[in-house]
Protein backbone atom coordinates (compact mmCIF):
# COMPACT_ATOMS: atom_id res chain seq x y z
CA UNK A 1 0.00 0.00 0.00
CA UNK A 2 1.29 3.61 -1.08
CA UNK A 3 1.34 5.93 2.33
CA UNK A 4 1.50 9.54 1.85
CA UNK A 5 -0.42 12.45 0.06
CA UNK A 6 -0.61 13.63 -3.37
CA UNK A 7 -1.37 17.29 -4.09
CA UNK A 8 -4.07 17.05 -7.11
CA UNK A 9 -4.85 19.70 -9.38
CA UNK A 10 -8.23 19.67 -9.68
CA UNK A 11 -10.42 20.11 -12.73
CA UNK A 12 -13.72 22.36 -13.38
CA UNK A 13 -16.74 19.87 -13.31
CA UNK A 14 -15.10 16.89 -11.06
CA UNK A 15 -16.50 16.58 -7.35
CA UNK A 16 -13.51 16.67 -4.43
CA UNK A 17 -15.53 12.53 -4.03
CA UNK A 18 -15.17 11.92 -8.16
CA UNK A 19 -11.15 12.46 -7.84
CA UNK A 20 -10.82 10.24 -4.75
CA UNK A 21 -12.88 7.77 -6.71
CA UNK A 22 -10.92 8.20 -9.81
CA UNK A 23 -7.39 7.95 -8.08
CA UNK A 24 -8.47 4.77 -6.47
CA UNK A 25 -8.18 3.60 -10.19
CA UNK A 26 -5.22 4.88 -11.14
CA UNK A 27 -3.06 4.48 -7.93
CA UNK A 28 -4.70 0.57 -7.70
CA UNK A 29 -6.04 1.24 -3.84
CA UNK A 30 -9.04 1.64 -1.72
CA UNK A 31 -7.42 3.65 1.35
CA UNK A 32 -7.98 7.43 -0.25
CA UNK A 33 -9.62 10.18 1.54
CA UNK A 34 -9.16 13.94 -0.03
CA UNK A 35 -8.87 17.05 2.81
CA UNK A 36 -11.36 19.43 1.95
CA UNK A 37 -14.32 20.03 -0.31
CA UNK A 38 -14.02 21.91 -3.59
CA UNK A 39 -17.54 22.62 -5.40
CA UNK A 40 -17.84 20.62 -8.61
CA UNK A 41 -17.45 23.79 -10.69
CA UNK A 42 -14.04 25.36 -8.65
CA UNK A 43 -10.76 24.51 -9.58
CA UNK A 44 -7.36 24.10 -7.66
CA UNK A 45 -5.14 22.40 -5.33
CA UNK A 46 -6.85 19.52 -3.37
CA UNK A 47 -4.52 17.21 -1.48
CA UNK A 48 -5.36 14.03 -1.20
CA UNK A 49 -4.07 11.14 1.52
CA UNK A 50 -3.12 7.32 0.68
CA UNK A 51 -2.44 4.32 3.38
CA UNK A 52 -1.67 5.80 6.58
CA UNK A 53 -1.67 9.36 5.78
CA UNK A 54 -5.58 9.02 5.21
CA UNK A 55 -5.06 9.64 9.47
CA UNK A 56 -3.81 12.89 8.13
CA UNK A 57 -7.40 14.36 6.57
CA UNK A 58 -8.66 15.99 9.26
CA UNK A 59 -5.28 17.94 10.14
CA UNK A 60 -5.06 19.14 6.57
CA UNK A 61 -8.24 20.29 6.47
CA UNK A 62 -7.83 22.76 9.28
CA UNK A 63 -4.80 24.46 7.26
CA UNK A 64 -4.62 28.48 6.06
CA UNK A 65 -6.55 27.99 2.60
CA UNK A 66 -5.72 30.77 -0.49
CA UNK A 67 -8.20 31.86 -3.40
CA UNK A 68 -8.20 33.44 -6.84
CA UNK A 69 -11.90 34.07 -7.17
CA UNK A 70 -13.57 36.59 -9.89
CA UNK A 71 -16.23 38.04 -8.39
CA UNK A 72 -19.66 39.62 -10.86
CA UNK A 73 -21.30 42.61 -8.80
CA UNK A 74 -24.92 43.75 -10.10
CA UNK A 75 -26.40 40.53 -9.43
CA UNK A 76 -27.92 38.13 -6.55
CA UNK A 77 -28.45 34.22 -7.09
CA UNK A 78 -29.60 31.82 -4.80
CA UNK A 79 -26.31 29.75 -4.86
CA UNK A 80 -24.29 32.55 -4.60
CA UNK A 81 -22.82 31.97 -7.71
CA UNK A 82 -23.20 32.52 -11.25
CA UNK A 83 -24.70 28.99 -11.34
CA UNK A 84 -27.75 29.49 -9.74
CA UNK A 85 -31.07 31.10 -9.96
CA UNK A 86 -30.53 35.06 -11.01
CA UNK A 87 -32.67 36.49 -7.96
CA UNK A 88 -32.31 40.30 -8.44
CA UNK A 89 -30.41 42.33 -11.07
CA UNK A 90 -28.96 45.90 -10.71
CA UNK A 91 -27.05 48.16 -12.51
CA UNK A 92 -23.61 48.89 -10.45
CA UNK A 93 -23.27 52.42 -10.35
CA UNK A 94 -20.22 52.05 -7.42
CA UNK A 95 -16.66 53.14 -7.79
CA UNK A 96 -13.95 51.46 -7.51
CA UNK A 97 -12.74 53.12 -4.48
CA UNK A 98 -15.80 52.11 -2.76
CA UNK A 99 -15.42 48.53 -3.69
CA UNK A 100 -11.48 48.55 -2.15
CA UNK A 101 -13.24 50.12 1.20
CA UNK A 102 -15.65 47.18 1.00
CA UNK A 103 -13.49 44.73 0.91
CA UNK A 104 -11.12 46.22 3.34
CA UNK A 105 -14.21 46.12 6.25
CA UNK A 106 -13.88 41.82 5.82
CA UNK A 107 -10.18 41.94 6.57
CA UNK A 108 -9.57 39.86 9.87
CA UNK A 109 -12.47 38.00 12.38
CA UNK A 110 -15.92 37.48 10.36
CA UNK A 111 -18.95 36.42 11.32
CA UNK A 112 -19.92 34.60 8.06
CA UNK A 113 -23.36 32.61 7.77
CA UNK A 114 -22.81 29.67 5.32
CA UNK A 115 -24.74 29.40 1.83
CA UNK A 116 -28.15 27.11 1.70
CA UNK A 117 -26.16 25.14 -1.53
CA UNK A 118 -23.26 23.51 1.40
CA UNK A 119 -22.57 20.35 2.42
CA UNK A 120 -23.15 21.51 6.10
CA UNK A 121 -25.81 19.39 7.87
CA UNK A 122 -28.40 20.71 10.03
CA UNK A 123 -30.77 18.28 11.90
CA UNK A 124 -29.22 15.43 9.65
CA UNK A 125 -30.01 17.15 6.57
CA UNK A 126 -27.34 18.72 3.99
CA UNK A 127 -28.33 22.09 3.51
CA UNK A 128 -28.33 21.78 -0.23
CA UNK A 129 -30.63 18.97 -0.42
CA UNK A 130 -33.09 21.29 1.54
CA UNK A 131 -32.34 24.06 -0.89
CA UNK A 132 -32.81 21.61 -3.85
CA UNK A 133 -36.39 20.50 -2.12
CA UNK A 134 -37.04 24.07 -2.20
CA UNK A 135 -36.80 24.67 1.42
CA UNK A 136 -34.65 26.92 3.75
CA UNK A 137 -33.46 26.84 7.35
CA UNK A 138 -31.87 29.26 9.35
CA UNK A 139 -28.02 28.70 9.83
CA UNK A 140 -25.82 29.96 12.62
CA UNK A 141 -23.38 32.69 11.42
CA UNK A 142 -19.87 31.11 12.30
CA UNK A 143 -16.24 32.94 13.19
CA UNK A 144 -14.35 32.67 9.82
CA UNK A 145 -10.51 34.44 9.01
CA UNK A 146 -9.38 36.18 6.32
CA UNK A 147 -5.81 37.19 6.44
CA UNK A 148 -5.73 39.08 3.46
CA UNK A 149 -7.64 40.49 0.61
CA UNK A 150 -5.58 41.61 -2.68
CA UNK A 151 -7.49 42.96 -5.52
CA UNK A 152 -5.73 41.70 -8.98
CA UNK A 153 -8.35 43.20 -11.56
CA UNK A 154 -10.95 45.21 -11.75
CA UNK A 155 -13.29 46.27 -14.79
CA UNK A 156 -16.07 47.02 -13.00
CA UNK A 157 -19.13 45.32 -12.73
CA UNK A 158 -16.51 42.28 -12.85
CA UNK A 159 -13.28 42.42 -10.51
CA UNK A 160 -10.77 39.33 -9.67
CA UNK A 161 -9.57 39.28 -5.83
CA UNK A 162 -6.86 36.77 -3.92
CA UNK A 163 -8.20 35.57 -0.64
CA UNK A 164 -6.21 34.12 2.04
CA UNK A 165 -8.18 32.30 4.51
CA UNK A 166 -9.01 30.19 7.41
CA UNK A 167 -10.61 26.95 6.96
CA UNK A 168 -14.14 26.43 6.78
CA UNK A 169 -14.36 30.10 4.93
CA UNK A 170 -17.07 30.14 2.00
CA UNK A 171 -15.58 32.74 -0.99
CA UNK A 172 -18.69 32.79 -2.68
CA UNK A 173 -20.38 33.90 0.40
CA UNK A 174 -17.87 36.38 1.40
CA UNK A 175 -18.42 37.77 -2.66
CA UNK A 176 -22.41 37.89 -1.79
CA UNK A 177 -21.42 39.74 1.45
CA UNK A 178 -19.72 42.34 -0.57
CA UNK A 179 -22.70 42.62 -2.89
CA UNK A 180 -25.31 43.54 -0.20
CA UNK A 181 -22.61 45.60 1.27
CA UNK A 182 -22.09 47.72 -1.34
CA UNK A 183 -25.84 47.63 -2.00
CA UNK A 184 -25.63 46.56 -5.85
CA UNK A 185 -25.66 42.38 -4.73
CA UNK A 186 -22.76 40.19 -6.25
CA UNK A 187 -21.72 36.45 -7.08
CA UNK A 188 -18.86 34.16 -7.68
CA UNK A 189 -18.05 33.93 -11.51
CA UNK A 190 -15.25 31.62 -10.86
CA UNK A 191 -13.00 30.22 -8.16
CA UNK A 192 -9.52 28.27 -7.94
CA UNK A 193 -8.03 27.49 -4.86
CA UNK A 194 -4.17 28.22 -5.27
CA UNK A 195 -2.93 27.12 -1.40
CA UNK A 196 -4.03 25.07 0.71
CA UNK A 197 -1.44 24.49 3.91
CA UNK A 198 1.28 24.07 2.30
CA UNK A 199 0.24 22.62 -1.02
CA UNK A 200 0.42 25.07 -3.98
CA UNK A 201 -0.20 25.32 -7.73
CA UNK A 202 3.43 24.86 -8.60
CA UNK A 203 3.73 21.10 -7.61
CA UNK A 204 0.28 20.06 -8.58
CA UNK A 205 -0.70 17.65 -10.63
CA UNK A 206 -3.63 16.89 -12.79
CA UNK A 207 -5.55 13.10 -12.63
CA UNK A 208 -4.78 12.96 -16.21
CA UNK A 209 -1.03 14.07 -15.72
CA UNK A 210 -0.42 11.76 -12.88
CA UNK A 211 -2.23 8.54 -14.75
CA UNK A 212 0.13 9.39 -17.89
CA UNK A 213 3.43 9.72 -15.49
CA UNK A 214 2.42 6.56 -13.90
CA UNK A 215 1.86 4.75 -17.62
CA UNK A 216 5.27 6.14 -19.19
CA UNK A 217 7.31 4.36 -15.81
CA UNK A 218 5.93 0.94 -17.29
CA UNK A 219 7.89 -1.56 -14.69
CA UNK A 220 9.20 1.24 -12.47
CA UNK A 221 5.55 2.09 -11.22
CA UNK A 222 6.63 2.24 -7.97
CA UNK A 223 9.82 4.30 -8.39
CA UNK A 224 7.48 7.14 -10.33
CA UNK A 225 4.56 7.28 -7.69
CA UNK A 226 7.34 7.45 -4.93
CA UNK A 227 8.51 10.94 -6.58
CA UNK A 228 5.08 12.84 -6.65
CA UNK A 229 4.03 10.81 -2.97
CA UNK A 230 5.08 13.56 -0.13
CA UNK A 231 5.65 11.17 3.05
CA UNK A 232 3.65 11.50 6.29
CA UNK A 233 6.51 12.80 8.13
CA UNK A 234 7.15 15.30 5.74
CA UNK A 235 3.68 16.70 6.97
CA UNK A 236 5.67 17.22 10.34
CA UNK A 237 9.02 18.89 9.29
CA UNK A 238 8.72 21.60 11.93
CA UNK A 239 8.66 19.36 14.84
CA UNK A 240 12.11 17.86 16.59
CA UNK A 241 12.60 13.88 15.59
CA UNK A 242 13.17 11.17 18.06
CA UNK A 243 14.54 7.64 17.24
CA UNK A 244 13.67 4.91 20.18
CA UNK A 245 16.24 2.02 20.84
CA UNK A 246 15.41 -1.15 18.95
CA UNK A 247 14.54 -2.93 22.26
CA UNK A 248 11.99 -0.92 23.56
CA UNK A 249 10.18 -0.63 20.03
CA UNK A 250 7.27 -2.64 21.03
CA UNK A 251 6.04 0.10 23.63
CA UNK A 252 5.04 2.22 20.31
CA UNK A 253 3.87 -0.97 18.01
CA UNK A 254 1.14 -1.59 20.82
CA UNK A 255 0.56 2.29 20.89
CA UNK A 256 1.64 3.28 24.26
CA UNK A 257 3.74 6.23 25.80
CA UNK A 258 7.78 6.26 26.56
CA UNK A 259 10.24 7.41 28.84
CA UNK A 260 13.36 9.20 27.92
CA UNK A 261 16.10 6.15 28.56
CA UNK A 262 13.85 4.74 26.12
CA UNK A 263 15.52 6.74 23.39
CA UNK A 264 18.49 6.24 21.55
CA UNK A 265 21.44 8.08 23.15
CA UNK A 266 21.99 11.24 20.88
CA UNK A 267 17.99 12.33 21.42
CA UNK A 268 18.47 12.57 25.24
CA UNK A 269 17.55 15.55 26.51
CA UNK A 270 17.68 16.71 30.38
CA UNK A 271 14.69 19.29 29.95
CA UNK A 272 11.97 19.62 27.83
CA UNK A 273 8.74 21.71 27.23
CA UNK A 274 5.36 20.40 28.55
CA UNK A 275 3.26 19.48 25.70
CA UNK A 276 6.18 19.72 23.06
CA UNK A 277 5.23 18.37 20.21
CA UNK A 278 8.25 14.92 18.55
CA UNK A 279 7.89 13.04 15.41
CA UNK A 280 8.69 9.63 16.35
CA UNK A 281 10.98 7.21 14.63
CA UNK A 282 11.65 3.17 15.18
CA UNK A 283 15.88 2.77 15.00
CA UNK A 284 15.14 1.74 11.28
CA UNK A 285 13.87 5.03 10.07
CA UNK A 286 10.46 4.12 10.06
CA UNK A 287 8.21 6.72 11.28
CA UNK A 288 5.77 6.27 13.79
CA UNK A 289 3.60 9.23 14.56
CA UNK A 290 3.43 12.45 16.62
CA UNK A 291 3.93 12.03 20.48
CA UNK A 292 3.96 15.17 23.00
CA UNK A 293 5.94 14.97 26.38
CA UNK A 294 4.07 15.16 29.70
CA UNK A 295 6.14 17.26 31.80
CA UNK A 296 4.53 15.96 34.73
CA UNK A 297 4.67 11.83 34.07
CA UNK A 298 7.74 12.44 32.26
CA UNK A 299 6.69 10.68 29.96
CA UNK A 300 5.96 10.57 25.44
CA UNK A 301 2.20 10.46 25.15
CA UNK A 302 1.35 9.61 21.30
CA UNK A 303 -1.29 11.92 20.11
CA UNK A 304 -1.16 10.50 16.35
CA UNK A 305 -0.23 7.37 14.83
CA UNK A 306 1.11 6.48 11.51
CA UNK A 307 2.64 3.04 11.73
CA UNK A 308 1.11 1.00 8.49
CA UNK A 309 -2.03 -1.78 9.37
Amino acid sequence: MINGVINIYKIKGFTSHDVVAKLRGIMKQKKIGHTGTLDPDATGVLPVCLGSATKLCDMLTDKEKEYIAKVQLGVTTDTQDMTGKVLCSKEVTVTKEEVETALATFVGHYEQVPPMYSALKVNGKKLYELARAGKEVERKARPVMIHEIEILEMELPVLSIRVRCSKGTYIRTLCHDLGQKLGCGAAMAALERTKSGQFTLETALTLEELEEKIKKAGENRERAIQEFVIPVDHMFSELFELKLLSHWERLVLNGNSFEEKNLKKEFLKIDRADKEQYRVYLEDGTFVGVYEFRKQERKFAPVKMFLNS
